[in-house]
């Protein structure tokens, strides 16, 4: 898994006056979840542009001051006119707990089905799974050549070592479905 540095300020004074005055810095507050204590710190919004705004996944190394923390990113806050980060929440991590989240699928080959004249849609985007820090892949690779005309992939067909996928066996991650110009062509003959 990829790793990203962040580094910020922890925050002492909370509340909405606080809040807004960190947001008239062009900071954005967050907060640390999951260890001893909740620490509450902001960090600056130019910083968090290659975080937020990326398909990818990382683990964030957070600098508060003189502490260091490893997270991960779990929920975002936009406003909803601007699209500027309000808000974000980070999950501690530790090496030998485990950690839930939402990886990217990533498909590869080329699928029989499309080379028979059918469209190769991609249902999933983001498969929720669970391992440690340490195992958790930056990407889902699904191999489709096999994969026919109006055949699926499933979460139940998807296995990656040393992770447990969350969602339910029978969500549809990839499928070839069949195009109007195939189906013509299948009654013509």
């Amino acid at each position: 898994m990829q790793v990203f540095e962040l580094k910020g300020e922890v925050r002492n004074d909370l509340g909405k006056k606080a809040t807004k005055a960190v947001r008239r810095e062009e900071k954005v507050p967050c907060v640390l979840y999951g260890g001893e204590a909740n620490v509450h710190f902001a960090v600056l919004e130019r910083d968090l542009k290659k975080l937020l705004y990326t398909p990818n996944v990382y683990l964030v190394n957070l600098n508060l001051d003189s502490n260091a923390y490893s997270a991960v990113m779990r929920d975002i806050q936009f406003h909803p006119v601007t699209d500027r980060a309000l808000h974000i929440d980070f999950y501690q991590t530790s090496e030998d707990k485990p950690v839930a989240m939402e990886i990217p699928v990533r498909v590869t080959g080329f699928a029989a089905g499309v080379q028979a004249g059918g469209k190769l849609a991609l249902i999933t985007r983001k498969l929720k799974v669970k391992a440690l820090p340490k195992d958790m892949p930056d990407e889902i690779v699904v191999d489709v050549t096999s994969l026919g005309v109006g055949k699926a992939i499933k979460v139940q067909d998807v296995h990656v070592e040393g992770v447990e996928l969350l969602n339910a066996k029978s969500v549809v991650v990839a499928q070839v479905k069949l195009t109007r110009a195939a189906r013509a062509a299948q009654n013509a003959q």
